[in-house]
């Protein structure tokens, strides 16, 4: 999941709130549309999606249609918003950006999303996506509330610098050691932090969110049934992060903070857990000076997983369902995802992209000339499903476990701060 700064939540929700809603709409968000004029759409979206050259190339080529993007950078906010105007009736853009730790949110009302089954284009069937992407975004009456954008297969992203100056190996093959488990990853983690002192990872809250998307189970089981007291593998992954946070390996960053990503530039951490769409945030936030720095190799604790992946819905708010869906289809296409992918790392989730040479061939320089393409394919392939996410997923995450983390790196004793997540996740699935 992209994940949002809970701290600096209120701050964001103005602009979140600018970002989902358009002008134009009042009431049912029905507008009337005057024939000599284009046809406005409006997209909002959060983070990094790629779609600022795709939606330029969109309105040349479907020169009656004018597409008005309302980007965010803050992933929690933006929901939070979105499902309040979701509810209100009134509000929303015409293709909405949905987070798969939000996705049950959205499939609890899937009553006020089209379904693009329906209305969507005729030749977008559900084999463009791989098999579990697609499924994921069925609501319990059969209805499709989302076209699948992409994937977070995970790698490992690290500082050549950083490791270099502590002795340790840097080739991306020679560091596979180091990432081979949990335990070899927190374990050369203290080797780092005795030979410089430096931090090895940004957060707890971004290690545990990674090893927990590991889970075969989560916060919920598939009967949507609170399982974070019951479930010890969420209690290991606890104990096991903020052990090694007390012994100094982490920096301390809320992910998305001014000061995380003055981080980037500034190396203020050696590793970074890395789904695929991270190349795209690392390159923004270190900035070209750092270019070449920072390497990426397909060894990951645990042996990889999926974090992160979204959908594009048409809320039945949209005054133009029909062209909405056709945009979503377009953007959602695999010609387009893999060119979102070479922009900001946002890995395909659509079948033909998997094997395409385009995609295959991709090579960031950033990164030293890694073949990203390939190396994010294989981690892709890893993933046989997600964790399933019940309702109120992702809220867990990012309203109390985030913060219950960042408690226990202020000085909570780890219990407390466990039990911190116990009962504010038994208060969010009430």
């Amino acid at each position: 999941m992209r994940r949002q700064p809970w701290r600096v939540r209120a701050l964001a929700i103005a602009t979140a709130t600018a970002l989902i809603t358009t002008p134009s709409a009042c009431g049912t968000g029905v507008v009337a549309h005057d024939p000599g004029a284009p046809l406005e759409l409006t997209i909002a979206t959060f983070t990094e999606f790629g779609y600022e050259d795709l939606l330029i190339e969109y309105q040349q080529t479907h020169p009656g249609i004018k597409v008005r993007h309302q980007r965010t950078g803050q992933g929690g906010p933006y929901h939070q918003q979105l499902f309040t105007r979701l509810g209100a009736g009134s509000g929303l853009a015409d293709v909405v950006a949905i987070e798969e730790g939000h996705l049950a949110d959205a499939l609890a009302a899937a009553r006020r999303f089209h379904d693009l089954a329906a209305i969507g284009p005729r030749e977008v069937t559900g084999d463009r996506w791989l098999d579990w992407k697609y499924a994921a975004a069925k609501a319990k009456d059969g209805s499709l509330i989302g076209y699948g954008t992409d994937i977070g297969p995970l790698a490992m992203c690290y500082r050549v610098d950083l490791l270099a100056a502590a002795g340790l190996p840097t080739a991306p093959e020679a560091v596979k050691p180091l990432f081979a488990s949990w335990e070899a990853y927190f374990a050369a983690g203290d080797e780092y932090v005795a030979r410089t002192g430096k931090p090895w990872f940004d957060s707890t809250g971004q290690i545990f969110n990674a090893m927990h998307n590991q889970l075969a189970t989560g916060y919920f089981d598939t009967d949507d049934t609170l399982v974070v007291a019951s479930n010890p593998a969420i209690k290991r992954n606890w104990d096991a992060v903020t052990a090694a946070g007390a012994r100094g390996q982490s920096a301390g960053l809320t992910a998305f903070s001014a000061e995380w990503e003055a981080g980037f530039r500034a190396g203020g951490f050696a590793t970074k857990t890395c789904p695929s769409w991270m190349l795209g945030v690392i390159k923004a936030q270190a900035g070209p000076r750092n270019a070449g720095l920072w390497a990426v190799t397909d060894a990951f604790p645990g042996g990889g997983g999926n974090w992160g992946g979204s959908y594009l819905a048409v809320p039945k708010q949209s005054a133009h369902p029909g062209e909405a869906a056709a945009l979503a289809a377009w953007l959602t296409a695999p010609e387009q995802q893999i060119r979102a992918f070479a922009r900001t790392g946002n890995f395909p989730s659509q079948v033909a992209a998997l094997t395409s040479p385009r995609l295959i061939g991709t090579v960031d320089d950033y990164f030293g000339g890694a073949r990203t393409g390939e190396l994010f394919a294989a981690q892709a392939r890893k993933v046989s499903a997600p964790q399933y996410k019940g309702p109120g997923d992702g809220r867990i995450q990012e309203s109390v476990a985030t913060p219950a983390l960042w408690a226990v790196e202020q000085g909570t004793d780890p219990e407390a701060g466990w039990r911190q997540l116990v009962d504010g996740a038994k208060k969010i699935a009430r």
